[in-house]
């Protein structure tokens, strides 16, 4: 159930995706768009919790990562690695360096061409290069107990390329079948549908939350403050996400969950296995991935906006300062295997059919019926009209290594031909580990933004 969930989360300011530009490894969804492909979605790890199991799975502590930088010169290719990591019953603090090699390498080869033998003033123009700071970033994060139910975390980072540090502070607290979030993020990194990168110099956020096991009501509501004009990153597009304009907005969401199993195979229990003496169980590489079954499921609700701020005076297309709108998706899901063999013992495959706006999409119906019946009509794109099927493909390559691809195909198109098309796609490899009972290595690529990142994930499917 945790993909149909997208389709409410992702109209909040405070949904995580995966990304290599930032050392806490994560970025904003942009809210109001398309939900991000369920294999996007960020570990609920922090990176540093992440870096200190990954470091052991790769030499030297060092993990590798691919991200576009605007400086040619500095390359894709990074390296991350936990440099210190404190802690104590109550509290944590961690220190997480990154290095570019690309430019170094490409300085020292050449001074070393420059000259036949490396003398002592080239040997220090050599050591010179490695003290370039646009090579290094660092991050310090910490979080604390403050009680059993209330939690702190803070972090910050510097990267030597870019000016000015990105901060952010996150107070939580839980309460009987809720969680309460506060947070403060100056800069806030976003990510929209389309791979482009924005900063809004500041972000504030209250959030409550329901929490439900798998299904039923569920329902969330908060405030948001985006403060400063949000800046494009990798792009020059003038088009700026309207949700990050600055301004307030108090948002409130509810939605129903139901799921129905049309088959399952479920697994035996030790003392019904020794009554017919059937040999012992070998447990599965991930304890969710051990019942083969054949699953549908569904998510309805809606959503309502209030904007106050100077943002809906300065963009027209936000001059409605209420909005109220519904969404749903449908999930059918069909795995075969338990995946506790070393072959073919795993086939995963979820179609996902969501309708993020159902104004939006009755008004492409209407444009649809009025293209058909009257000739073209020139209206401008709306992305949310469309509706867009997600598919993922999880297969088992040998053992617990397993080969997903994610993608997401939308039913219209910008160019307005109305023919299905791919939206995005992400692909991925991951190793699982037994005695984590649902925990495994993730490494995915983004072909939209060029981006590659090694990831842990527990109880994530």
């Amino acid at each position: 159930m945790a993909s149909l969930r997208l389709a409410m989360d992702a109209a909040f300011w405070d949904l995580n995706v995966s990304s290599a530009q930032s050392l806490e490894g994560t970025a904003r969804a942009v809210p109001g768009e398309a939900a991000p492909l369920g294999m996007a979605r960020a570990s609920r790890l922090l990176r540093p919790r992440q870096l200190s199991f990954l470091s052991r799975a790769f030499p030297l502590g060092l993990v590798p990562s691919f991200s576009p930088t605007p400086r040619k010169d500095l390359g894709s290719f990074a390296i991350q690695s936990l440099l210190l990591g404190p802690s104590s019953d109550w509290w944590w603090m961690a220190l997480v360096g990154q290095f570019r090699p690309r430019k170094l390498i490409s300085n020292i080869k050449k001074e070393v061409t420059m000259g036949d033998e490396l003398e002592w003033p080239q040997f220090k123009d050599v050591a010179r290069h490695f003290l370039d700071k646009s090579l290094y970033a660092l991050g310090l994060f910490s979080q604390i107990s403050l009680t059993p139910e209330t939690s702190l975390l803070f972090n910050v980072e510097r990267h030597g390329d870019k000016t000015g540090r990105r901060a952010k502070a996150m107070l939580l607290h839980e309460l009987p079948g809720h969680d309460v979030t506060i947070e403060a993020t100056w800069p806030e990194l976003f990510l929209d549908s389309k791979g482009n990168y924005w900063d809004v110099p500041t972000s504030v956020s209250l959030d409550v939350a329901s929490l439900i096991p798998e299904s039923g009501l569920r329902y969330r509501f908060g405030l948001h403050k985006n403060g400063g004009q949000p800046e494009a990153l990798n792009s020059s597009s003038p088009d700026i996400p309207l949700t990050l304009l600055p301004g307030v907005c108090a948002k409130a969401a509810v939605s129903y969950e139901k799921s129905m199993d049309f088959w399952r195979e479920q697994e035996k229990s030790t003392r019904a296995r020794r009554l017919v003496k059937e040999p012992a169980r070998v447990s599965s590489y991930d304890e969710q991935l051990r019942e083969p079954h054949a699953t549908i499921s569904g998510i309805i609700g809606g959503t309502y906006a209030a904007w106050f701020g100077d943002g809906n005076i300065s963009n027209p297309k936000r001059s409605n300062q209420f909005h109220a709108d519904f969404f749903g998706s449908l999930c059918y899901t069909i795995q075969l295997g338990k995946f506790n063999k070393d072959f073919n013992d795993l086939t995963r495959i979820s179609a996902r059919l969501d309708i993020c706006s159902a104004s939006a999409f009755m008004k492409g119906v209407s444009h649809l019926i009025s293209d058909t019946t009257k000739g073209r009509v020139d209206t401008e794109f709306n992305p949310l009209a469309t509706p867009r099927l997600n598919v993922i493909l999880q297969q088992q390559v040998a053992g617990p290594i397993v080969f997903s691809v994610d993608s997401r195909v939308s039913l219209g198109s910008p160019s307005g031909k109305r023919m299905p098309c791919v939206d995005d796609a992400m692909c991925g490899l991951s190793y699982s580990f037994r005695k984590l009972k649902s925990g495994k290595i993730l490494a995915w690529y983004s072909p939209k933004r060029k981006e590659a990142m090694v990831e842990l994930r527990l109880f994530e499917l």
